[in-house]
């Protein structure tokens, strides 16, 4: 919420704060932030923020706000050097949120979601990404094989991540030039077309027992090596 209102990217038209609730900071900045920008605060009970909010994690406050605008796939490579997050049939809502919280962290410029068999950007990603959207910017295209053709010629390094893999994600390339960081989903991972698609698949190299990295943990390993690489390369 506060960084909804630090980030002045969306019109806020009305903010809703649970009343009786103990005093913290975060409530007091949220409210001083809401004054100085003039956005309506009403008061109202716990039980009817918790009918209206749509997620249980509303933390005792909830905005009435504008939606996100996206933008398109040839907007995202606009930016110099862009380094993209592509996610393939991520459904999970808390992974997303984990996912875009990372790649706020890591420098990602730009994220490609389809618009179909997807988890979309809800108060659930909203709270778990703990601000990262208001700072991200977001393309919806109807399929992510066709992006990321559009990436392989826009000179895009598209690189996708299996945790089956015999190529490590550390012998890549990932500082000199553009990039996109591709996800599958959370059980069946890349999705045949898009593996195909990709220029290159890798894991990351791990020595548990345990094969594999939980998606958003991989986006985040992924995501900061790419941003490590981008700084030594600087």
């Amino acid at each position: 919420m506060l960084e909804l209102l630090r980030a002045k990217r969306r019109t806020v038209r009305k903010i809703f704060i649970a009343e009786a609730q103990d005093a913290s900071d975060v409530l007091d900045a949220i409210e001083f932030e809401a004054q100085r920008q003039r956005i309506p605060v009403s008061l109202i009970s716990m039980t009817r923020l918790d009918r209206e909010a749509k997620t249980e994690g509303h933390q005792g406050v909830m905005a009435i706000a504008q939606d996100l605008d996206t933008v398109t796939l040839d907007d995202l490579l606009r930016v110099a050097k862009p380094f993209l997050l592509v996610c393939d049939g991520v459904t999970d809502p808390r992974n997303l949120g984990a996912m875009l919280r990372s790649a706020d962290g890591a420098g990602v410029t730009g994220v490609v979601l389809p618009r179909h068999r997807s988890a979309r950007i809800s108060p659930s990603v909203t709270k778990t990404a703990a601000g990262a959207i208001e700072y991200l910017t977001f393309s919806d295209v109807g399929g992510i094989p066709s992006a990321i053709d559009q990436l392989n010629r826009a000179g895009v390094l598209t690189v996708g991540l299996a945790g089956e893999s015999k190529d490590s994600l550390y012998k890549l390339d990932l500082g000199s030039g553009p990039v996109a960081i591709v996800v599958g989903g959370e059980e069946k991972g890349l999705s045949v077309l898009t593996r195909k698609r990709c220029a290159t698949v890798v894991s990351i190299p791990q020595v548990g027992r345990i094969n594999s990295l939980n998606a958003g943990v991989a986006v985040s390993v992924a995501a900061f090596e790419v941003a490590r690489q981008r700084r030594a390369s600087s």
